[in-house]
């Protein structure tokens, strides 16, 4: 460790980037220039203050800064200076000189001390107290109030790292989005309850990559590791005082600092470094990771909540605020307040993060909550926006994944199909029409064949591919699939809130029973109805989102807002009945038969057009009875079951000899009726035999291979794919 503390008398001007503390020992072309060596630069941007405070802390346990040193110089609005001597582990935040004017929207208060935006490792958490509120709570006067006590020993503290770290020859797996497979997972939840998983790693990134647990991974077949939040976040005051946590870890407070708490070795560097390590093992194993972000908001809250970070640096810059009462935060996100994305400089900490996870982090891309608020403009939504514009050039951020929940809180916020070329989407209205579909909605077969064909409807006219939409059924948010057949209604009064959180659309059947049964019949309609969710994802155009622990049938006893829970009602059990392991077999079979299988994994969109050297069409419909389906076919009153005839698709590859490969062609049967139908396989194209590759009638998919030429019997509430074997 480096000595930690200089006087305040021998602070230099230092330099205005990069942003953040910046020791200039770090890596080999990190800012170096900031001194003469052996010291930290220290700059942060605020355009309205009057002054930047630097404090610097001896311990964690410290109840005020040992000194509080004045940045000497503002160059372009950004604060700065370099304090030689003071190195790796100093803890430091900072005090911001302004205005208290809310109603300008200005929140300065120098009493309170705030977690520089650019961290890059926590040195202490928050302990919520009053004296974190920039006004006094409980004054008649509300936030018009100012709150003159200290905030030094309850606020969050940076702490300047070095960063170094062997990455070796680790390489990003560079999986194509046609063969990307996700798995949404929670650090935590994952190996919490694992037995193979050493206790003193289980619930840590260390856990995530152990052997057991990417092991598991490769056995399902996911081609990457989609992880709720890992930034540093805050549990909600409300919640604390509840006895509850923010389990999910929505409330993020800094943007470059992973969350200690999923670490097993908590020092200051050692969360940094078992990231990296977790990240170059599942790259190792071929894995890709993908980071959930939260940039539509921030732990602040609404006009009313703590000043911790943006709001006391500069809050009419970071937040955006009502026109004509700049005193009130915009919220678009359900959380209070929304990041305004219209400033240059919010931009900037934004592009900032995403380029240190991927530069510095080697993480494989990202999934954006609430990604529509970040287009909010003056008026409404813009897709060409400053932070899109910003994204679709930057050569490291336009060369990753980048998926987008495309929708937020706000008026208009609905925006699946609209992001521009380049994103990826989690396709709501994938879920909502499958979900309708398989509870046996009438007319939904028209809604359903779309959605299984790549839903075109949305992303062809912009001139995007199949792989724009991220098809789901489940995910964190909402019902698991084991809930999804099991509860017609949410039960979340676990939560404290009277059942009134979670939504209320679900578009979920308990099949006759509300929860838990011995019913045999509902738990084989169940089991059923699981089998052909799965099995309408994984073969339909896209890619597949698996929520983690729906291939091990895991509840959540009917809560659909597990957000608070930090208990086994949310962490992944690995105890499995025979019936559980039947299933986990199945979601296996499922994906590799995918992966196997390129019609499935299209890069361009149907058309409806014959193909060079083939005899039909890239795709038809049918009817079960084995007449192709025409246009008014699909608007009967009800048509339960129908077909897909896919003519084989380019492979990836081609064989040793550099030629193309065709894959299988396909025929991809449905029904979501109750009864079983015969269904007569097309017997109008090349001669040979249709061979099953997987049937949801078997809890586990199989068998396999079995020969038929006329017609199969598809049970009710069933998926069955066919593959043609050429005659020889």
């Amino acid at each position: 460790m480096h000595s930690k503390t200089k006087s305040a008398a021998t602070i230099r001007p230092g330099h205005p980037y990069p942003l953040g503390a910046t020791w200039d020992g770090a890596e080999e072309g990190i800012a170096v220039h900031a001194g003469d060596g052996g010291g930290t630069n220290f700059a942060i941007f605020s355009q309205h203050a009057t002054s930047v405070e630097l404090c610097l802390f001896d311990s964690p346990g410290a109840s005020s800064e040992t000194q509080r040193i004045a940045l000497p110089r503002r160059t372009n609005l950004v604060w700065h200076g370099y304090v030689p001597g003071v190195g790796p582990g100093q803890l430091y935040g900072y005090r911001v000189h302004g205005p208290y004017q809310p109603e300008q929207g200005h929140r300065f208060n120098p009493n309170k001390v705030l977690l520089d935006p650019y961290a890059k490792a926590i040195g202490r958490g928050i302990e919520w107290r009053d004296e974190l509120d920039g006004h006094r709570r409980g004054d008649p006067a509300g936030d018009a109030s100012f709150d003159d006590r200290d905030s030094a020993e309850w606020a969050a503290l940076g702490v300047v790292i070095e960063g170094a770290f062997d990455w070796g020859d680790d390489r990003p797996p560079r999986t194509s989005w046609r063969d990307t497979i996700l798995y949404e997972a929670h650090v935590r939840g994952l190996t919490k309850l694992h037995p193979g998983v050493p206790a003193e790693l289980r619930g840590t990134y260390a856990g995530l990559c152990s052997d057991v647990a990417i092991q598991h991974l490769l056995d399902l077949g996911v081609t990457a590791v989609q992880l709720m939040p890992v930034h540093f976040h805050v549990d909600e005051r409300n919640l604390v005082e509840r006895g509850l946590r923010n389990y999910w870890g929505y409330n993020t407070l800094g943007y470059f600092a992973p969350e200690t708490s999923y670490a097993a070795d908590r020092s200051q560097e050692g969360v940094i470094r078992e990231f990296k390590q977790m990240v170059r093992k599942l790259h190792a194993a071929g894995l890709e990771v993908i980071l959930d972000v939260v940039y539509n908001h921030t732990a602040e809250g609404n006009e009313s909540g703590p000043t911790l970070s943006l709001r006391g640096i500069d809050n009419a810059v970071y937040y955006r605020l009502k026109p004509g009462n700049l005193r009130a935060t915009l919220d678009f996100s359900g959380c209070g307040n929304t990041l305004n994305t219209s400033h240059p400089r919010v931009v900037q900490l934004i592009t900032d993060s995403l380029r240190y996870w991927v530069s510095e982090m080697h993480v494989d891309g990202f999934r954006f909550d609430l990604a529509s608020a970040l287009a909010r403009a003056d008026h409404g939504i813009d897709m060409r926006g400053a932070f899109f514009a910003a994204v679709s050039q930057d050569p490291v951020l336009s060369r990753v994944k980048l998926i987008a929940e495309p929708w937020d809180l706000g008026e208009g916020g609905y925006q699946v199909g609209q992001f521009p070329p380049g994103w990826s989407e989690l396709n709501g209205r994938f879920r909502d029409d499958v979900r309708r579909y398989w509870r046996g909605d009438g007319t939904m077969s028209a809604a359903m064949a779309t959605r299984l064909a790549g839903s075109s409807d949305l992303y062809a006219h912009s001139g995007r591919e199949p792989s724009a939409s991220v098809n789901f059924i489940t995910s964190h948010d909402g019902f698991t699939l084991e809930d999804l057949v099991a509860y017609s209604e949410k039960h979340n009064e676990a939560n404290g809130e009277n059942n009134r959180d979670g939504e209320n659309q679900n578009h979920s059947s308990n099949c006759g029973v509300e929860g838990v049964t011995d019913d045999h019949g509902v738990r084989g309609l169940r089991a059923r109805q699981k089998r052909g969710l799965a099995a309408a994802m994984l073969f339909s155009q896209g890619v597949p989102l698996l929520s983690a622990g729906d291939e091990l049938g895991r509840t959540q006893q009917g809560n659909n807002n597990a957000y608070c829970q930090d208990n086994e009602l949310s962490w992944l059990s690995w105890e499995l009945t025979a019936g559980q392991e039947e299933f986990l077999e199945f979601v296996r079979r499922a994906i590799s038969v995918r992966r196997d299988q390129p019609a499935l994994r299209r890069r361009d969109f149907f058309n409806g057009q014959a193909i060079l050297g083939m005899e039909g069409k890239d795709l038809t419909w049918y009817h079960p009875d084995g007449r192709e389906l025409s246009g008014h076919a699909w608007h009967e009153t009800f048509l339960a079951c129908f077909g897909a005839l896919l003519y084989g698709e380019e492979s990836e590859k081609g064989d040793d000899r550099g030629e193309v490969r065709l894959g299988d062609t396909l025929f991809l049967m449905l029904n979501a009726g109750g009864e079983e139908i015969p269904f007569v396989l097309p017997s109008n194209i090349a001669s040979g035999r249709w061979e099953c590759l997987l049937d949801t009638a078997q809890s586990d998919g199989g068998p396999v291979m079995i020969q038929t030429s006329k017609a199969h019997t598809l049970q009710g509430r069933g998926v069955a794919l066919f593959r043609l074997v050429p005659a020889e």
